[in-house]
Parts: structure tokens; sequence; C-alpha cells
């Protein structure tokens, strides 16, 4: 089976240990707290917990992270629903939090009329 132990307390997955009453640990590594550990939960396969540290590391290197499930990539597949214990809600787990966070904004180039036109004071000044 695919999420059996090879070791004491290691799986095949990347960021995931098993525990030993046999549930599966996920965490990552945080370099912006100088490597500190950041617990993702426990969850009853190891798939589930390999795709929680995916869920995570995308969150914090985007697209040059190495991840368990490359194929399922920022494709917001959770998986399985059924975890015993998830992160708790402001742990920060798999959210890029702290300097250098994952929220990106993107902008849309139109045109320079557009940006003249919200721009220009006269027209919404109510002059």
């Amino acid at each position: 089976m695919e999420g059996d132990k090879k070791g004491a307390g290691t799986t095949k997955y990347r960021g995931v240990r098993t525990r030993p009453w046999g549930k599966f640990a996920a965490e990552i590594r945080d370099p912006e707290r100088g490597g500190a550990r950041v617990w993702l939960g426990t969850f009853d396969t190891a798939e589930e917990a390999a795709r929680a540290y995916d869920r995570a590391a995308f969150a914090q290197r985007g697209a040059t992270a190495v991840l368990n499930f490359p194929g399922e990539a920022g494709s917001g597949s959770r998986g399985a629903a059924g975890s015993s214990s998830r992160a708790p809600a402001g742990s920060g787990a798999g959210r890029g939090t702290g300097r250098g966070g994952s929220e990106r904004i993107e902008l849309e180039y139109l045109d320079d009329s557009l940006l003249d036109d919200l721009l220009d004071e006269d027209k919404y000044s109510g002059k």
C-alpha cells in the first residue's frame, strides 16, 4: 500500500511523518522563521498529509516548490476531505503569512487613456 511505513516514523512523501499510533503528520519548514516547523495537521492517510504539504509548499514557494504530486499543483484539489484534525484556523498554515506572503495582485494593462481618464481631476471632483 502507498501509505505504508518505510522505517520508524518516515514515509515516502515529503513533509509527512508516521505517528506511533498509525496516523500521518504533515509539517513544512518556514524559511522566514529561520526554518521553524509549521504544523499542518494530522491525517488518516499519508496521501492526505502529502497533499496538505503540497498546498503549503505551493503557497510558500509557488511554481518552484518541490511537491509530492506535481501534476496537481495549483489545481485547488483537496483530495479526500476526511482528515482527523487540521491546522488551527489562526495558525497560518498553508497561507503566506508574515513578510513576503503569497498574496498577489494582478493588474491588467488596458491603455494610457484609461489611466488618464481616471486621473482627470476635473471629471471626478464635481467641478
